[in-house]
């Protein structure tokens, strides 16, 4: 809709047994929210208003069947579905996943669509979500072959952003991925995110090591010597601020991330575990690279306090708050480098 005033805010409702729900409403009570954002919520006026009673939410919503009936500044609930589901809250279901995933897919749909500006997805089970017509290991795999471009997890907060070279790869297999393809094609990823998304100009980067001690000069492997080391060199070389690979054990703990505006690690745990324990609660999930903004909050369903009022809504929030100020420095980057392109004079 490309509307910098009030941004329509899609939101996936995710596994409805867990705490998605609960985020949801709890975020929204706060009407200030509705001056500069206008919610979708993709679930169903009977589910949501199970969620309302339950969590005796005072939210008024206005339901939905076609997004042209959209209201502007109003908590919109766009029908799914229409029978009554059956939640059980900390129960991992099947079933569920099944509504989590029509959800997704209706969200999706209205983002490629630009019936939507943003997708905030609440939190799946990534068990229950698996059938034979949906086979992915997350939003974020199915979000790269639904939109355009080269996706990458990114985790963001006000001062620290980490993505990864490979993100939900068993252990075993992770350096048969990385090549001096994937970490070029990673860090060109992360790089214009920083530009464009964040409004940074000349990034700089930081490699975490594959190995311990970036392998001890081969010692314990020789990958970061074989593929990693003359891959950053080829990159920084070509004009970027790309640094390492740095030891991932001392790197967090002595302060030095605060010297890079992204750090780059090479698998999942080594990235996200000092991620969350430096912002757990105030992160968000974002997928760089791709033509469209998703963000998600930084934690799962947590079974073991849904339906108990209890969730902490704070990271949804974030995700919120991140989603709208990527859209409007997109919408600023294209308006600039537009006016560039228009002011270039005509060679002759």
């Amino acid at each position: 809709m490309k509307n910098a005033e009030n941004i329509i805010v899609g939101i996936s409702i995710g596994d409805l047994n867990g705490i998605g729900g609960e985020i949801v409403l709890k975020t929204f009570e706060d009407n200030r929210f509705l001056d500069f954002c206008t919610p979708v919520i993709f679930a169903s006026a009977k589910t949501m208003g199970f969620l309302k009673t339950h969590f005796k939410s005072e939210i008024h919503f206005n339901n939905i069947n076609n997004i042209e009936q959209l209201a502007i500044g109003k908590v919109n609930v766009f029908n799914c579905w229409n029978e009554p589901v059956k939640i059980e809250f900390g129960k991992e279901n099947p079933k569920i996943g099944e509504y989590a995933i029509k959800s997704l897919e209706a969200a999706t749909k209205a983002l490629k669509n630009d019936a939507i500006d943003v997708l905030v997805t609440a939190p799946i089970n990534k068990h229950n979500i698996q059938s034979e017509t949906f086979n992915f290991p997350g939003h974020t795999d199915y979000l790269a072959q639904e939109l355009e471009g080269e996706s990458l997890m990114f985790m963001v907060n006000d001062s620290l952003r980490v993505g990864l070279l490979t993100d939900h790869v068993p252990v075993k297999d992770i350096v048969n991925h990385i090549s001096e393809e994937l970490i070029i094609k990673k860090i060109n990823t992360v790089y214009k995110s920083l530009e464009k998304d964040f409004k940074i100009r000349r990034p700089k980067i930081a490699v975490l090591g594959i190995n311990p001690h970036t392998g001890d000069n081969g010692v314990i492997g020789n990958e970061d010597d074989a593929v990693l080391r003359p891959t950053l060199k080829k990159i920084k070389d070509g004009g970027k601020l790309v640094y390492g690979p740095y030891a991932a054990d001392s790197f967090f703990g002595s302060n030095n991330y605060k010297n890079f505006d992204a750090i780059i690690a090479s698998y999942h745990d080594q990235g996200l575990i000092p991620f969350k324990t430096l912002s757990f609660g105030q992160g968000v999930n974002y997928t760089a690279g791709l033509n469209k903004v998703r963000t998600s909050p930084d934690h799962g369903t947590a079974y073991e306090i849904a339906g108990q009022g209890k969730a902490d809504e704070n990271s949804f929030k974030e995700a919120i708050f991140t989603a709208i100020k990527i859209f409007r420095n997109r919408l600023e980057y294209d308006e600039i480098t537009s006016n560039r392109l228009k002011k270039a004079p005509k060679k002759i």
